[in-house]
């Protein structure tokens, strides 16, 4: 889940490293993991900030974030029911709690958390804009709900990862292609799913639906690379 390479200006770099919503990102300052689970603390020795969207097991690994933080003395972004479970486990200056509507600065890097539409305690979506402007959505486990297509036109998103597997509940390729149709990015990357399947029956929906988002299915540990759209 580490990338060693910097993305050049007015670029990110991701990698997809787990079969949920794990997705590290790099922009030409800093490396951002969301959502750590089923990795190793060493893979994460270059993390600047660890962002936790919800509690749920997939998702959220406290003593795996109580590693990564003591290896790289890194931020704490997370949801306020996480936030709460990791008082005990992250130095308080280093732990930010997240709602709808709240933002942190990690120095130009820009953390967002709009609502999240999954039956979590206190779950939150994400909106990060790289020093450069280029912006992504992580969508966590959400459903489409449809303030969506609001934080679409506002944003003008870059790439929106959409979550097509049923491993969250009433997910699926179809909700993820709404997810796609009411944001409408440059890309579109599906996630969260075990199965193959899923990730090309997305493909092919959004290919037939709406031919002018460029559809990115990832491979797990490969990087990627999304640059800014003009």
């Amino acid at each position: 889940m580490s990338i060693e390479k910097t993305p050049a200006k007015n670029e990110v770099l991701f990698v997809w490293f787990n079969r949920y919503s794990g997705v590290t990102i790099k922009t030409p300052s800093k490396t951002l993991v969301i959502d750590p689970v089923d990795v190793k603390p060493r893979d994460c020795k270059n993390v600047d900030a660890i962002l936790i969207t919800h509690e749920h097991y997939d998702h959220f690994d406290q003593s795996l974030v109580s590693e990564i933080h003591k290896l790289t003395r890194c931020i704490v972004v997370a949801d306020p029911t996480s936030t709460r479970r990791l008082q005990n486990v992250i130095p308080l200056e280093k732990l930010h709690e997240i709602r709808p509507g709240s933002e942190v600065k990690l120095d130009g890097i820009t953390v967002k958390a709009e609502k999240c539409n999954h039956p979590a305690a206190t779950p939150v979506s994400l909106i990060i804009t790289s020093e450069d402007g280029v912006k992504v959505f992580h969508t966590a486990d959400s459903l489409p709900f449809p303030e969506m297509a609001t934080i679409g036109e506002r944003e003008k998103f870059d790439v929106v990862f959409c979550t097509v597997g049923a491993i969250a509940p009433g997910a699926s390729p179809e909700t993820g292609a709404e997810i796609a149709r009411l944001t409408r990015p440059k890309v579109a990357v599906p996630y969260h799913t075990g199965s193959t399947a899923d990730l090309k029956k997305f493909a092919e929906l959004l290919k037939k639906e709406m031919p002018n988002i460029t559809c990115l299915v990832p491979e797990l540990g490969k990087i990627y690379q999304v640059s800014k759209r003009t």
